[in-house]
């Protein structure tokens, strides 16, 4: 089989839980490599059936067969790991949501102790795994990214009801899929200003990740994204910041009155060659540091 062709036969593959299994107990296994015999005492299966599951595995062209003597090793075909990799992260964060949502809302619940409710905390992270779970298609870090997303959110929330001025500014970036032009201005203005200013990002329909060319274009002139991921525009954030800027994502903004709304006309960096790449993080560039100017805020 085709696996490059046929995704619709691998995730059917996939979705036969002993199979899944299999290539988990391969993946986890610390030399990449299990026998029948290993796989059949793991799973409390027959070798037969767990050789029928291999086979079908191997002939969809996911694992390896590697005789050595009496023995035979099914390893990753090193071409489809990643893919395997991450449509079994899927399954797994799906299967263990529950608990350790429980967790990340308990440990949340401690930090934001005395300013919000356990009750808050908990439904803040169950919507921030919905939203990332489903409105951004992020599969990989789900758990992690969920603490994240919720606490940034919750601080958000904080910062929107309280009745004490913050001095530090608070900056909103917003594009259509919080994978190029926003993180290329958040990375930019958090390079520049530090602890300063405060700096968000977010996009009307997120991406599942930031593209690599953008991370490639803000690391030639020495900026990092650190571990940034897209993530949906909440009505928190915006009414947290001082000043939001829009780039290309129409009237999917909500306005309340105080803040400052800019909107940038950049160019969309999807599909384009680095050179043009380029040329937007500098233009984004140039509009970050007369942006700082207008706060008071020297640039580096």
């Amino acid at each position: 089989m085709d696996t490059e062709s046929a995704p619709s036969a691998v995730l059917r593959l996939l979705a036969d839980p002993t199979r899944a299994r299999i290539l988990g107990l391969i993946m986890d296994s610390p030399t990449g490599r299990r026998s029948v015999g290993e796989l059949a005492a793991e799973l409390r299966l027959s070798q037969p059936t767990v050789s029928h599951h291999l086979k079908a595995l191997v002939d969809a062209g996911l694992l390896e067969r590697t005789p050595e003597g009496r023995l035979a090793w099914f390893s990753m075909q090193p071409d489809q790991a990643d893919r395997v990799a991450e449509m079994l992260t899927g399954q797994r964060a799906t299967a263990m949501a529950d608990g350790v949502l429980e967790r990340i809302a308990a440990d949340l619940s401690r930090r934001f102790s005395g300013v919000f409710g356990p009750e808050t905390v908990e439904r803040y992270v169950r919507e921030s795994y919905d939203l990332l779970a489903e409105g951004a298609r992020i599969t990989r870090y789900l758990p992690s990214l969920t603490s994240r997303f919720a606490a940034d959110r919750l601080a958000a929330l904080a910062r929107s009801e309280s009745a004490a001025p913050d001095r530090v500014p608070e900056v909103l970036f917003v594009c259509v899929q919080n994978a190029g032009r926003s993180q290329m201005a958040a990375g930019i203005l958090r390079h520049l200003a530090g602890d300063r200013v405060r700096v968000r990002s977010a996009g009307s329909a997120p991406a599942s990740a930031v593209r690599s060319v953008v991370i490639t274009a803000l690391d030639e002139i020495g900026v990092s994204i650190g571990g940034e991921f897209p993530k949906p525009l909440t009505d928190e954030v915006v009414r947290a910041a001082d000043v939001v800027i829009t780039m290309g994502c129409g009237d999917a903004c909500p306005v309340y009155p105080g803040r400052r709304y800019l909107d940038w006309e950049i160019a969309d960096p999807v599909g384009l060659p680095i050179g043009r790449v380029r040329e937007i993080r500098d233009d984004i560039e140039a509009r970050v540091r007369a942006l700082l100017e207008s706060l008071q805020v020297n640039a580096a």
